[in-house]
């Protein structure tokens, strides 16, 4: 899964993660959706700085294990790229593009990209079925409920009911919801391997660790379809 991102440094969010109640909490989780930046300069700079290339013009992806960062939160994707900058989190292709996007840019292009439309499920997918996994039923138990007796929470419970993610406090759990099966897969055996690591949380090394490969296809399958 994508993971958890906490700790979003004051480049446009110089909200200090305190107690919000009311219309304040509404307003700074918008800027945590949807940025503070110009979609319009950010729809160039992705552009420029190549992004388009793999992750396509409306942020859906253009290849089956790129991620879709439509309708994404704009501080989580701001989070990422800063990862991969400093080495956090690695990538053959982004840990060399990262460094190069002016912090500037990057609030641009993360607002522009958390506009767009995220993708609509149900849609199917290249792989599915290649791989063997647990029933559509386990999968979306775990997702719903979890399993207790193995010490595993619900992912509904940080990734919302929905899929479309959440936040809570400073702790953002990104968006789901028809995310591309071979990303999703992925990323979760990269966190159950302890190959990615930069979970605010340390919470997806721990629990993907418990998950079989058979649930992590199940899982996979499961997300990228809703």
């Amino acid at each position: 899964m994508y993971g958890h991102s906490g700790g979003v440094a004051p480049l446009f969010l110089s909200l200090a993660f305190v107690a919000m109640t009311g219309s304040a909490w509404a307003q700074g989780n918008e800027v945590l959706r949807h940025g503070s930046g110009d979609p319009t300069l950010g729809k160039q700079s992705s552009e420029a700085e190549l992004c388009q290339e793999c992750h396509g013009a409306d942020g859906r992806g253009t290849t089956a294990a790129t991620p879709r960062l439509a309708g994404q939160f704009a501080a989580y994707l701001i989070k990422q790229v800063r990862d991969f900058r400093s080495g956090a989190r690695k990538h053959s292709a982004m840990s060399v593009i990262a460094p190069n996007i002016a912090d500037e840019d990057l609030v641009d292009i993360a607002a522009y990209f958390a506009r767009q439309e995220a993708p609509p499920g149900p849609h199917a997918s290249a792989e599915s079925g290649l791989l063997p996994a647990a029933s559509p039923a386990v999968a979306r138990a775990l997702f719903e409920q979890g399993d207790a007796a193995r010490g595993i929470p619900a992912c509904a419970a940080c990734h919302g009911p929905d899929a479309r993610g959440a936040v809570a406090g400073n702790v953002i759990s990104p968006a789901l919801r028809g995310q591309q099966l071979a990303y999703l897969r992925g990323q979760m055996a990269s966190w159950k391997l302890g190959e990615r690591r930069n979970d605010a949380t340390g919470q997806m090394n721990a629990l993907a660790a418990k998950l079989s490969a058979e649930e992590i296809e199940a899982l996979a399958e499961y997300l990228s379809r809703l």
